[in-house]
């Protein structure tokens, strides 16, 4: 399985010279199984533009997967070339929330706001509301799991294709929940459970546990929080993700030097154009945790 971080970035996307090694882009994760193109999309930030460069302009056969609604993972969508396409065949899955996909994607998509809807992209596009549960799509089994998040439902997602596993949890809050033994937030079920023992959990980062308390109600969590689970799910290695709009190359860099002394883990920093060849441990994290029927309505 391959991963490619087309968009790293939270809230908005950025462009500045101190940003380039980790890169503007907002939210957006191509999935492929070896030596094929992406099929699977997880989020449709402004990352979803970067797919064309990766993989080129040919016309999109897949799903994308969003985890919630947030302007900043679905504000690529009616830029997605390959999809806008006669002969393209794409999937939108939306968590369930009140409403049909297509409606709820409308409401960010339609005039006087923007000129096009999600009717009128050409291709063939399907919608879907989908519930917690195992979903297989494109030869891949995906978890989801709601997690906290402020402002609508919010998914975590595992992908697995029975070799390698990637978890994401891309807007979390966990504090929500508690404050944990470190003040960051509890290790709750969910969130433990999409990461158990996945090659590489991909978890956002936004904060600081300094800068938490100041910043409690944007609904993101720590990257002390990210490694602190990691290590707890049995995570081969940990990847600070949604990055603040605010942040500079060398800040990043600086939050996950600081990290990396309290984890117990392997941390890195998620960069927009990162490959992943999963696993990255023989003989783990490609195994399903317990099974959960999976819900998908069409609409």
């Amino acid at each position: 399985m391959r991963v490619t971080l087309l968009g790293v970035r939270g809230s908005i996307p950025v462009s500045d010279a101190a940003m380039l090694a980790v890169g503007g882009h907002t939210s957006c994760v191509a999935v492929a199984h070896d030596g094929e193109r992406p099929t699977l999309l997880l989020d449709a930030g402004t990352g979803l533009l970067q797919f064309t460069r990766h993989f080129g302009p040919e016309p999109f056969r897949g799903t994308i997967m969003l985890g919630h609604l947030h302007w900043d993972h679905v504000m690529g969508l009616p830029f997605f070339r390959p999809a806008d396409h006669p002969d393209a065949e794409t999937t939108v899955l939306v968590p369930e929330q009140g409403g049909s996909a297509v409606d709820l994607l409308g409401r960010m998509m339609s005039p006087p706001s923007f000129p096009i809807t999600p009717t009128t992209l050409r291709g063939r596009w399907s919608y879907a509301g989908y519930e917690e549960g195992w979903i297989e799509r494109d030869g891949f089994r995906v978890l989801a799991r709601e997690i906290p998040h402020k402002g609508g439902r919010t998914m975590g997602l595992r992908v697995t294709d029975g070799s390698g596993t990637i978890a994401y949890l891309s807007d979390h809050s966990p504090h929500d929940l508690g404050p944990g033994i470190d003040g960051t937030g509890e290790l709750h079920d969910a969130a433990l459970e999409l990461a158990a023992d996945a090659d590489v959990l991909l978890h956002d980062a936004q904060y600081t546990a300094s800068e938490l308390p100041a910043r409690r109600h944007f609904g993101h969590a720590a990257a002390e929080y990210a490694v602190r689970l990691g290590a707890a799910a049995g995570v081969g290695r940990v990847l600070l993700y949604h990055h603040d709009p605010s942040r500079t190359d060398a800040d990043v860099d600086a939050i996950a030097d600081v990290v990396r002394g309290l984890a117990t883990v392997p941390v890195d920093v998620a960069r927009e154009g990162m490959t992943l060849q999963l696993p990255e441990r023989p003989g783990a994290g490609g195994h399903d945790v317990a099974d959960v029927a999976p819900r998908a309505r069409m609409d």
